[in-house]
């Protein structure tokens, strides 16, 4: 059987961010349980172009990164908080995505921003944008401000704790997917 092909994917329009490297922790803690096939996407490897209105007008390397959410066994999705909620381009990425392509697929959720009073970013905004989408969501969240990293690296055991526990969780929701049969 060939490895779990996992796509982690950054809604941070910086490289380098705290929310890919949050994204990274996750991944990289994921690839600590159980062997994977990780591949790493921020919003700048889907080009400049990817502000259009329909699916086949986006470029091919905007096409690539949706055709490759589609295409994973599981997603870590992470986004940076502005004004309250996920990045316009985060949700503009998954408005191309094919409901019937995430249909059960297995998802950690994490976001970073400037402070404590956007944690709950994660319940009430991410979930139910994968409610919607019907996705397998780990129920551990991981949401990181600045005071709990230090630059790129997370330095706040709690944050480091939620890190564990979403990426075993999404290692045992890939464990489910993979040894069910296909949706119909």
């Amino acid at each position: 059987m060939s490895l779990p092909r996992i796509v982690a994917f950054s809604a941070s329009a910086g490289r380098p961010s705290r929310t890919r490297a949050l994204v990274e922790a996750v991944a990289e803690e994921l690839g600590r349980l159980r062997p994977v096939d990780l591949t790493v996407y921020d919003l700048l490897d889907a080009g400049p172009d990817l502000c259009v209105a329909a699916r086949e007008e986006l470029p091919p390397s905007a096409r690539a990164l949706i055709e490759a959410i589609e295409g994973a066994d599981g997603l870590i999705v992470g986004t940076p908080v502005y004004q309250g909620s996920y990045a316009g381009l985060f949700k503009h990425v998954f408005d191309f995505v094919q409901p019937e392509a995430m249909l059960a697929k297995p998802v950690a959720l994490t976001a970073t921003g400037g402070g404590l009073r956007h944690a709950l970013v994660v319940e009430h905004a991410l979930r139910p944008l994968f409610g919607f989408f019907a996705a397998h969501v780990a129920p551990t969240a991981v949401y990181a401000c600045s005071a709990e990293m230090d630059g790129l690296v997370i330095a706040d055991a709690g944050v480091a704790a939620r890190v564990r526990a979403a990426a075993a969780e999404l290692s045992d929701l890939i464990g489910i997917s993979r040894a069910a049969p296909a949706p119909r």
